[in-house]
């Protein structure tokens, strides 16, 4: 029996492979299918079932290219209503892989048809529980993402804390949890930066988990803190239950190489978004006008899917040469498969055909006492709420990129905003939005991390309980 988490930093996301005897499962796979294909080739193996421990919110699963291209069934859990052919398990069934047993467990409380799936040996002794978004180590699943007019983020707790205590905590200390995400998903509040632990330690260390936690401490504590989930996350869920186009087409569509001219003409004709994700230092020091910068090194499908709310909004991106895949592969993991082409020899062949270039002004940290000592200066804080709270700079205003596109009417053309994050990242994002409606700003360079390490004044740090 093998057993190999498949992790993606970027997404926080985990998806699973199970071999035994010559057959595998995969379970919440990715959008683009090839490295499972691989996996299963590689060990002789053929993929008999896609398991999929709910309708993913923060992704869209490969599930439905990945059953096309290998045969296997989809296995959905109780409940599960999906308009194309799955596999709805009951709770308590037993799938057969080779020589090992997976057992259903309906767990709902994330979601309604949420389930987790526990993997016994060939001896049938208990090994593994995957657990999707019931279960994070140090956290469980955000009980907002399924709210329905006849049931409250309340009523999904008090589901989420029956599934816990009469299905999960009941299972021997020493399986292996292996959870859907981990620290850096929206998927939960405060989770750890492991991937896998033990049930035994969890039981000891989760706050969820606590044995003397009533059911009112526990609905109490997973509600607290939390915010409005990214706006792609309900488009993403109604996605993978109804179903989308091939990634291959995605990626034939996305990939098509485009001159700087003929950029320009497809961007003016289908009004397209232009997304460029190089360095921030690249960005700030010249992009094409009116571009929007969202990095590859950065969470970069999650701030699109985040800022860009119209889910089939016609793409086009600036890469480094030899990323453009990357960057289609990614934005077609939160849904957003509408990529009409990119800038081919990247933004060098744009400078060298002589169209214009913008560049945003940035000051160091150094320089921010200075600045501010006029009386106009406007600090804006595009750091989460938690962050800003948990400590700030005086002087700065919490702005949070999250909610720029809601709260871009508190600002005004008149002023101008120096702009910092923790690092850098979010602030040269924020800082070519606000630039591209045509506000004036300065980008603080290093960010809070780089002000404090300065010596500029913060207050005091007060551990944060969510970091949503």
């Amino acid at each position: 029996m093998k057993v190999e988490q498949i992790y993606t930093g970027c997404l926080a996301e985990a998806a699973y492979y199970i071999e035994s005897k010559g057959e595998a499962v995969i379970i919440d796979p990715l959008r683009e299918t090839e490295p499972y294909l691989r996996r299963a080739k590689e060990d002789g193996a053929q993929i008999k079932y896609v398991l999929e421990t709910h309708f993913h919110a923060d992704f869209v699963s490969g599930h439905l290219d990945l059953a096309n291209k290998s045969g296997a069934t989809i296995v959905y859990g109780p409940t599960a209503k999906a308009e194309y052919d799955v596999h709805v398990a009951a709770d308590g069934e037993e799938l057969k892989v080779g020589d090992v047993i997976i057992k259903v467990l309906h767990t709902p409380g994330h979601t309604m048809e949420s389930t987790t799936f526990l993997l016994m040996d060939e001896n049938g002794k208990e090994t593994a529980l995957f657990t999707g978004d019931t279960l994070f180590i140090g956290d469980v699943g955000r009980p907002d993402l399924a709210v329905k007019s006849d049931l409250s983020r309340e009523d999904l707790a008090g589901l989420l804390f029956d599934s816990l205590r009469n299905k999960i905590m009941t299972l021997p200390d020493e399986l292996i949890v292996y959870p859907g995400h981990g620290a850096g998903s929206a998927c939960g509040k405060n989770m750890s930066k492991e991937t896998t632990d033990t049930l035994g330690n969890q039981k000891k260390f989760n706050y969820a988990l606590r044995a003397d936690m009533s059911r009112e401490e526990f609905v109490k504590e997973v509600t607290e803190g939390l915010v409005d989930p990214p706006q792609y996350f309900p488009k993403n869920a109604v996605i993978n239950k109804t179903g989308y186009n091939s990634f291959d087409h995605v990626l034939e569509k996305g990939l098509v190489g485009l001159s700087p001219d003929k950029f320009e003409e497809v961007a003016n004709a289908e009004g397209a978004v232009v997304i460029d994700t190089r360095m921030d230092h690249q960005f700030r020091d010249g992009h094409v006008p009116n571009s929007i910068f969202v990095g590859l090194n950065g969470s970069y499908a999650v701030w699109v899917g985040t800022l860009i709310t119209d889910i089939n909004q016609p793409i086009l991106i600036i890469a480094e040469p030899g990323n453009e895949e990357e960057a289609v592969t990614r934005l077609s993991r939160v849904g957003y498969d509408n990529t009409l082409g990119y800038l081919e020899g990247g933004f060098e062949a744009w400078q060298k055909a002589g169209k214009e270039v913008e560049t945003i002004q940035q000051i160091t940290s150094a320089q921010v006492a200075d600045a501010m000592e006029s009386e106009t200066f406007n600090g804006l804080d595009v750091r989460k709420k938690s962050e800003y709270d948990a400590q700030y700079c005086p002087g700065f205003e919490n702005f949070p990129l999250d909610f720029i596109n809601r709260n871009m009417d508190k600002l005004t053309r008149e002023k101008t905003y120096h702009i910092h994050c923790k690092g850098g990242y979010r602030s040269m994002i924020a800082a070519s939005i606000l630039k591209s409606r045509g506000f004036k700003l300065v980008d603080i360079e290093g960010g809070f991390d780089a002000m404090e390490k300065a010596g500029l004044k913060t207050t005091e740090y007060v551990c944060p309980s969510t970091l949503l």
